[in-house]
């Protein structure tokens, strides 16, 4: 990793910088060691590791959602747009334009699609007029939904339900959305979908992306830089492009090294070889 690669990141001006945080729960079940990242404005980047890494906690310290689940964040800050925000409400962190798409999409099952992208808007005091605009919008980028609009949530399918979370997070007119688990569930085809509408938000809309997910081929097709989290650490972190192309990347995340395709019988030596880990 040169030095060039650990401050790609700061060239532009950030949206949102972890500065060595540590995570606990309970009072006593460390899950995050000493976090550090930065996402840039108008970026896309990508929170990478296996399940039980820690990204989903990565997030929910982010956007203030620990203490319900009896975590806190005991050691580090955390500044978006310049300002920390550690004190912040859930509420008051989506007025100033921080929203998070939670894993496994969260719609309100018993209301309908537009019913859904509606709750999105609770904190906005702009007039019903710009909200209407900003629904259009939404369906402009899922016109699925806009078929779909009077279905009860609960009843589309998951690709659906998940393009319902995004755009619910749109109505709220952020900066900045922490998307979580995008992939989960879906299949191939409409895991590109949903990526591909996230890089059109990302490049006409400029909102920023942090983006947590296992899968790792399809988040480094479309972020521009990538952290992988072990363990609540990161381990590794640089551009997305040198990061398809290290070779531990390649063969503990990406399922290929030097001799083609690794199978989960050679997998299970992987912590000892890691390079990083040594």
């Amino acid at each position: 990793m040169t030095a060039a690669e650990h401050i790609e990141p700061q060239e532009a001006k950030s949206i949102l910088s972890v500065n060595n945080i540590e995570v606990i729960y309970n009072h006593v079940i460390l899950v995050l060691k000493g976090v550090s990242l930065t996402v840039p404005e108008g970026g896309i980047v990508a929170l990478l590791g296996a399940n039980g890494a820690g990204k989903t906690t990565t997030l929910k310290a982010v956007s203030n959602l620990l203490n319900a689940e009896r975590g806190e964040v005991t050691k580090g800050d955390i500044k978006f747009q310049g300002e920390e925000i550690q004190n912040l409400s859930p509420a008051e962190l989506v007025r100033r334009g921080c929203t998070q798409v939670m894993e496994g999409r969260h719609c309100f099952g018993h209301l309908t699609v537009e019913e859904n992208l509606l709750t999105g808007a609770f904190t906005r005091r702009d007039g019903s007029a710009a909200i209407k605009r900003d629904l259009d919008m939404v369906y402009g980028y899922f016109p699925r939904l806009k078929v779909r609009r009077t279905s009860m949530a609960g009843y589309t399918s998951g690709g659906e339900q998940q393009m319902v979370a995004i755009g619910r997070a749109l109505m709220s007119r952020p900066k900045m959305i922490l998307l979580d688990e995008p992939s989960m569930g879906l299949a191939p085809q409409l895991v590109e979908e949903i990526f591909e509408i996230v890089k059109k938000l990302n490049e006409e809309q400029g909102v920023s992306f942090l983006l947590a997910e296992q899968n790792t081929n399809i988040a480094l097709r479309y972020a521009k830089y990538g952290y992988i989290l072990e363990s609540g650490r990161i381990v590794l972190d640089g551009e997305a492009k040198s990061l398809r192309e290290n070779e531990d990347v390649k063969e503990f995340y990406l399922g290929v090294g030097g001799e083609g395709r690794r199978s989960f019988r050679d997998v299970k030596h992987y912590k000892r070889r890691k390079r990083w880990l040594a």
